[in-house]
């Protein structure tokens, strides 16, 4: 009994522990819903997307670096996910892959539909970008991204099914 009470109190520690770390590792999302139309964004939304986005973006930063289209399934869905999935097939057979450091993400809602199955979200990223080959690094950049985004409802979380980037702001705007 005490060694079976042992036993599931380190699983449990154990689970506990790797679930702090994940959270650790996820990039900070500030997110904004004031403008959000014509519907307002609920209060629980407002706690799930951009959890689920961060998330997103921690699965893409993982497929891109280890070339593994397969992690892009629990995030993403439709176009952004086709067009992923070919980058980084493509960025396989030239034998180069992409590192992300992701300095946080700051998500504007734009427009809510009425049914609540259609988000359309402005993201102003902050990333450092490092191509590699093999495990050198050939090139680094900090990179200041603004993306449109289209996120949509799954069965238990938001995916993101569009995400294309548009020029960031100068300095100063």
């Amino acid at each position: 009994m005490k060694r079976s009470l042992r036993l599931l109190l380190a699983v449990a520690v154990l689970f506990v522990a790797s679930g702090y770390s994940a959270a650790q590792s996820s990039p900070s999302v500030e997110f904004n819903a004031a403008n959000a139309g014509p519907r307002s964004v609920e209060d629980l939304t407002s706690q799930t997307v951009p959890r689920d986005y961060a998330f997103a973006w921690q699965n893409l930063s993982q497929a891109l670096d280890e070339n593994r289209p397969g992690l892009l399934d629990a995030y993403f869905t439709g176009f952004a996910k086709s067009s992923l999935e070919q980058r980084i097939k493509q960025q396989a057979q030239s034998g180069l892959h992409v590192r992300y450091t992701d300095h946080g993400h700051k998500l504007n809602v734009l427009f809510y539909s009425p049914n609540g199955d259609l988000m359309q979200i402005e993201d102003d990223a902050q990333l450092e970008m490092q191509i590699l080959d093999g495990g050198k690094v050939i090139q680094s950049q900090p990179l200041h991204v603004r993306f449109m985004v289209l996120m949509t409802p799954g069965a238990d979380r938001w995916m993101v099914r569009d995400l294309e980037s548009t020029p960031a702001p100068r300095s100063g705007e």
